[in-house]
């Protein structure tokens, strides 16, 4: 093999490898044939000599098939070691060229991230080193491209995002992180199908992008004559299924916001969004407690988790904390007395908090909340109880008819769910989405995200009658950074949206 690669200048390093292709084509190897008939991953592999060390009298069994990408070579002659990655880790091959005869002279063109197949036994090297002797080698695929400098180390952020296949070669965090959201999901799902919830599927793509205060994407669809939007939220369609007898649903999807871009917010990313019928806040509240132990549980094993370097233990009862009492301890607002925007603009004015960017009431407190509570809920914590202008979905608390019956659930100053009692009373639904649709013509925007949209189908179909609901939203990818102790969400998505380059 060619040691040297590095060498050669990075614009002769894809015709270098093309002209090594060739090479092996003409000693007659395929160098992409259709399959291979692996027996054990890698992990497997370092299994089963740990298996023969143990036993008093090993199996002769001891001869594996493994196949994985080329990680590292070592020339001594008459014997290479190389390095094999697949997908459960990495373990040393030995090729001697007393076993392998003429197949030994492959090596010489092969190259790191070529993707190859060693059978033979599973050998204890003199240092100790798990390893395969090799019997037999194939090339299963030449890569012709080589991985970035300094690979092994790979730290742009740019390029780890825009390439997420170098990142997952080169970073064992990462190939961590995308094995494990799946089995976060799939636990989750569990959960919830075990306490009788139903899954279902609603439309991505939608006539009023209504369930949420947020700003959706545009789309147009030819052959309906009609601009349809990318949807923002699933509640008002799991709403309706509810009003149609399906009394508690799920969802696990993608919802799309066209929005900022930072370390907590991706403009498409994964929610689960669950509706129990004659339930309330509360059960909500106690099922979000007993869902994420689980999930931690079941993932990691182990319901302690660490949060920027702090333990957090997630089977501990979550305290529920009135957010009216907590503005008035961490900012002195009381958001009752400040009801109009100009006195809460001139309290945030005095706190030294910027308040030019928002436009209404509503965010103006959200924005308070997020400078000045939020941060403080660093074990989980249920912030309960917000201003009826705030939540147009919410049902209105039978002791104050200014407040409704609302939490939001924070890990580590960073909110990971949102849920109400919800609004079942369609008169008063109605005439909170025509304020909403009033206050959003009178801004002069039709597109301004400070408000919810009216949606006639909703509408109707609660005039049905809707029991006593209580819903849920909670993001799977904030979920992740909490369990995986990831610091941002495009760790925790595959591909990230990302600025032009």
């Amino acid at each position: 093999m060619n040691t040297n690669e590095e060498n050669v200048s990075n614009n002769n390093l894809f015709e270098v490898r093309k002209q090594k292709l060739e090479r092996l084509k003409k000693k007659g190897v395929n160098p992409y044939p259709h399959n291979y008939n692996r027996s054990h991953t890698t992990s497997e592999a370092i299994a089963l000599l740990e298996t023969i060390e143990s036993t008093e009298h090993p199996s002769n069994e001891t001869e594996v098939a493994i196949a994985g990408r080329l990680m590292n070579v070592r020339d001594m002659g008459k014997v290479t070691f190389v390095d094999i990655q697949d997908i459960s880790g990495q373990i040393q091959a030995l090729l001697r060229k007393n076993l392998l005869g003429s197949d030994y002279d492959l090596i010489a063109d092969l190259d790191i991230g070529d993707w190859i197949g060693i059978n033979g036994p599973v050998i204890r090297t003199r240092r100790g080193e798990p390893s395969v002797e090799a019997n037999g080698i194939e090339v299963l695929c030449k890569s012709l491209r080589p991985l970035p400098e300094k690979w092994h180390g790979l730290t742009d952020t740019e390029i780890r995002f825009r390439h997420r296949h170098l990142d997952l070669i080169a970073n064992e965090q990462a190939r961590k992180v995308a094995m494990t959201r799946p089995k976060i999901v799939s636990s989750m799902r569990r959960f919830l199908d075990d306490t009788g919830f139903i899954e279902v599927e609603t439309p991505v793509l939608v006539p009023v992008a209504a369930g949420a205060m947020a700003r959706p994407f545009v789309t147009h669809h030819n052959q309906l004559h009609r601009d349809l939007y990318m949807r923002i939220a699933t509640e008002l369609y799991l709403k309706r299924l509810v009003v149609g007898g399906l009394e508690k649903v799920y969802e696990i999807g993608r919802v799309f916001r066209n929005e900022g871009v930072d370390l907590n917010h991706n403009p498409e990313f994964t929610m689960l969004e669950c509706y129990e019928a004659l339930a309330d806040y509360n059960d909500m509240m106690q099922m979000v407690e007993n869902m994420i132990a689980h999930i931690s549980k079941n993932v990691l094993n182990t319901t302690t988790v660490t949060i920027n370097q702090e333990k957090v233990d997630l089977d501990e009862p979550w305290p529920r904390l009135n957010l009216r009492e907590q503005l008035i301890e961490h900012a002195n607002v009381d958001f009752l007395e400040c009801a109009d925007l100009d006195s809460l603009k001139k309290r945030m004015d005095k706190l030294g908090l910027d308040s030019s960017q928002q436009t209404n009431w509503s965010g103006l407190l959200d924005k308070l909340i997020s400078d000045t509570v939020e941060p403080t809920l660093i074990r989980p914590s249920f912030l309960i109880d917000y201003p009826v202008e705030m939540s147009p979905l919410a049902k209105k608390s039978s002791l104050d008819e200014r407040i409704v019956e609302r939490f939001e659930g924070f890990i580590s100053g960073m909110e990971i769910c949102n849920s109400f009692s919800e609004l079942n009373d369609p008169v008063d639904q109605r005439q909170r989405f025509e304020h909403q649709e009033s206050m959003r013509i009178s801004s002069g925007s039709k597109n301004d995200d400070a408000y919810d949209r009216l949606d006639e189908d909703f509408l109707v179909a609660i005039e049905q009658g809707m029991p006593p609901t209580a819903g849920l939203g909670l993001g799977i990818d904030r979920l992740t950074m909490i369990l995986l102790n990831e610091p941002s969400i495009r760790e925790v998505i595959l591909f990230p949206q990302l600025r032009s380059n």
